[in-house]
């Protein structure tokens, strides 16, 4: 399975916020929007960072509440590593659980295309494997 077909299923949907949007209000859209992480863009639509839960934990138990305040720009993580839609899913089970990451945006010629989370993925291998139990058990059945 490749990402462009996740992306397919899931839909392309990313949440992203400039480097200027304080933590405190990056913090309420990744609640009420239910995500993880958000991607940061600059006015150009360039992708310059990506701000996830764990970055503000990490800053607020640094800093304290006053925190909250600040830019995104000086807690989000600014070395963002990319999925392309050809590559596989145990590609990137391998990448994120190396760099230990949770979310990858997803980039097609140098443009966003949407974020996979790690939840995605072992979403996909979870049904890859119950499909192939079942089909097993079918062709068992059969013998």
């Amino acid at each position: 399975m490749l990402v462009s077909q996740i992306l397919k299923d899931k839909g392309d949907l990313v949440f992203t916020a400039s480097p200027q949007e304080t933590v405190g209000a990056a913090a309420a859209l990744l609640h009420t929007r239910r995500v993880g992480a958000m991607v940061v863009v600059d006015a150009n639509e360039a992708i310059v960072g990506i701000l996830s839960e764990r970055d503000i934990v990490r800053v607020i138990a640094k800093e304290g509440a006053g925190a909250l305040s600040k830019p995104i720009a000086g807690c989000m993580s600014a070395d963002v590593i990319f999925a392309q839609p050809e590559e596989s899913i145990d590609a990137l089970l391998e990448r994120m659980t190396d760099r230990r990451i949770r979310h990858l945006p997803v980039v097609r010629d140098g443009r966003l295309a949407g974020i996979i989370s790690i939840g995605d993925l072992v979403k996909y291998k979870i049904n890859e494997a119950q499909a192939e139990a079942e089909g097993l058990k079918a062709y068992i059945a059969a013998g």
